[in-house]
This record gives structure tokens, sequence and C-alpha cells, in this order.
């Protein structure tokens, strides 16, 4: 078994492994990423795709910003699609300039894999990570597999950004922790399509049939999600019904087209939400799905993340270079305030917008009460478009590593 040692021990090499790595990196805080994916797989993964302005301003800042500000798609609205009519939310109008961007999770995923490779700090794909030891020391250790041979890395932190299901969470003992969870009676059936978006911006639907979104990846690829039952099989839903059941939901009395083509690819969402509170124990961090999972309706999942290690590597610099434990021991508390807000919006436009399998007619008859009130009332949209476009980082946190 081989020892080695870093100031910072991040398990898992998604988004937020990923950018907390590149940020403590450009402030010259050593760390090390362990993957336990190869790397094709890592960047083949299909995830959200909508960034706030204060993710978009973060990986700017630290350099991943380039094929996103060439590519990415800036959107000033929504669309709401209910009872046939379509209402149309004005974001920079409503919020004072706020927009959002589409671009895909996979493809931040891969700028920030080659910043890291590019120069030369440590990402280890295909390490296996076992366990997490002493958390309440000051001396935590990862225990992992990487090539076949038996691993440890020594930390002086380590951070969990291995998702719900990763070893992190454990290293935490149940009496420290408390897990808040909410399923829903319903999942996502998401596709991607070889075909122009049918329209230029994103088209939330809600209809009698079901929830329906409308969005996209490029100016050429289709981004589409039906509601499915719980346990839906993603191949009992052939082409031809899901492109008659998007055009069902979406439909108003305005003539509209929906654009149709070969579908590339489809799976199944289950939705649900989930906060692990705190979100430090010791020398132990967690960020992104490892603390918190929304349902996506809300888009936050992905901007929840960089938010966390936003907050997180500024917070590890300024122990780093004063010894100083501040923003450390405040992390949990900030990054939650913001968590609960997004938990809050992403289950209001969840519940809003989704037919719940026992649903009745009154509460059918609530839902498009309360999408009137969005379309007449402007403080109503406001509520709803501030949300969406995300609350701005804290003053000074949007860029950490500004402060080299």
């Amino acid at each position: 078994m081989s020892a080695q040692r870093t100031t910072v021990g991040i398990i898992g090499g998604g988004p937020a492994g990923l950018l907390l790595a590149r940020l403590l990196h450009l402030s010259g805080v050593d760390c090390v990423v362990l993957e336990h994916r190869d790397r094709e797989y890592v960047e083949r993964r299909q995830r959200a795709g909508i960034l706030e302005q204060g993710t978009v301003d973060v990986l700017r800042d630290c350099g991943a910003g380039a094929r996103m500000d060439r590519e990415g798609l800036v959107h000033d609205g929504i669309e709401l699609r209910f009872d046939r009519r379509s209402h149309r939310l004005d974001f920079p109008e409503l919020t004072g300039g706020r927009r959002v961007t589409v671009y895909a999770q996979t493809e931040v995923v891969k700028d920030l894999i080659a910043l890291q490779l590019d120069a030369g700090a440590p990402l280890r794909f295909g390490a296996r990570v076992h366990a997490v030891e002493g958390a309440d020391t000051d001396r935590p250790v990862i225990r992992y597999t990487h090539q076949g041979r038996e691993q440890t890395l020594g930390c002086d932190y380590v951070v969990g950004c291995d998702g719900f299901h990763g070893v992190t969470r454990h290293a935490v003992p149940e009496h420290a922790r408390r897990t808040y969870e909410r399923s829903y009676p319903y999942s996502w059936l998401g596709v991607l399509a070889d075909v122009p978006p049918s329209c230029d911006e994103l088209v939330y639907a809600h209809s009698e049939r079901g929830f329906a979104l409308l969005s996209m990846r490029t100016p050429t690829v289709s981004r589409l999600y039906l509601q499915v039952p719980n346990g839906t099989d993603p191949a009992s839903w052939p082409d031809d019904r899901i492109w008659d059941e998007l055009e069902a939901r979406a439909a108003t009395d305005t003539p509209w087209t929906l654009r149709r083509g070969p579908l590339t690819a489809k799976s199944v969402l289950p939705m649900r939400s989930s906060v692990t509170e705190p979100m430090r124990y010791g020398r132990v961090l967690l960020a992104g799905d490892a603390a918190h999972i929304v349902p996506p309706t809300g888009a936050k999942g992905l901007n929840l993340a960089v938010a966390d290690v936003t907050v997180l590597a500024r917070a590890l610099i300024q122990q780093h270079r004063t010894g100083s434990t501040e923003l450390l021991d405040a992390y949990s508390d900030t990054c939650l305030r913001r968590v609960w807000r997004a938990e809050h919006f992403s289950s209001f436009m969840t519940t809003t917008l989704h037919t719940a399998p026992d649903q009745s007619p009154f509460e059918t008859r609530l839902q498009l009460s309360q999408l009137d009130r969005i379309a007449d009332s402007r403080h109503a949209a406001t509520e709803l478009a501030e949300n969406y476009t995300g609350m701005p980082l804290t003053r000074g946190l949007s860029s950490p590593c500004a402060a080299r």
C-alpha cells in the first residue's frame, strides 16, 4: 500500500470537484481529485444545462469560459404554457438585467478537465474510494484503489463532491448529521434529439396529461422532457409516442409547430429533494449533490454546486494563507441559506407544473390559479424570475481566484 499527502483531497471529478480544484490550483493550494469513473464516462454524462449569471462569472474568472462564451446560448426568459395559453417571462426586464446561459454540464466538465490536465494538477480517473477516516482529527485519510493498488491519501481537509451515494457522506457519523428528504410521485423521461429547438427559449408546459419541458443543448440539438410514472422503462416509449405527447402537452391556441427528428438518447430521471446538514464535520466538507439534491424543474443543481465550491474555495484559501478558519467555520451555514431557498423554489416549480397521479380537479384549478397570477402580477413574475436566474453570490465570492 502506497501513501501520499496533499492539502485538500477532493472526492469526485464532476463539475463541483473539478471547479474547486481549479480555484485552489490558481491560488497555490495543493489538491488531488479522485474520480471513480474513467474520463470518457465522465465527459459523456448527460446532466443539467442552465447556468445562472453567477456560475457563468465563476467559470470565466477561472479560465473555463472561452468555449462557453462561443457556444453557450444566452437566454433572456422562459415561456410558461398552461390552459392552452402562453406567457413569456422577460428576465432582464423583471430582474434588472439578469439572464441565464444554456451550456450543458457535460461541456463544463470537458472544459474543466482540460484545464486541470493542462496545468498538470493531479486528477486520477478510475480511483475507487473505499473510505474516509479521521474526519474529526486534523489528519483525515482517504483510502482508495487506483490501477489495481490500494493507496492512502493523507489530507488537511477532505471535500466530498461524490454525490448522494458517495462514501463521503458516511464519513460523518449518523448522530452528527440529519437528512431531510422528499420523493415525488413522478419522474422525467428525458430525450436528446438531432433537431433544432422548436422555440428560442425554454418552454415549461402544464397539462392535465402531465408536465413537458422543451429545451435545447445547441442550435441543432433539442433536449426534451415528459413527466412519466415512477418506474417507467424508457423502452416502453416509442419515438412517435414521445413526439405526439410533447406536442399535445405543449399545445396552445396560438399556431405553433413542434420540430421532430431522430432521438439519440432516452433516460428516466426520478424526482426528489434532499438536504444533509451540516455540510461540514471536522475536516470533512460536503459540496454539491453530496450535500443536497433538487428536482430539475428549477434548474438549480449545477448552480448550487458551483456556489458551494466558490464559498469553499475562498474559505480554504483564507485558511491556507492566514491560518484563519473563520470562513470555514461559517461554510455550512453560508451555503445552507442558499440551498434551502433553491429547494423551496424547485419544489414550487415542480408541484405547480406537474400533475400528481391522484390529483383532484380542485388541485388542478389551484395550479392554474397560481400560473394565472404569475402571468397577471408583476410581483409574482418577478419573484419567479429572480429565483430562476439565481441569487447573486455574496460580494467577493464570485472570483476567489481574483485574489491571487
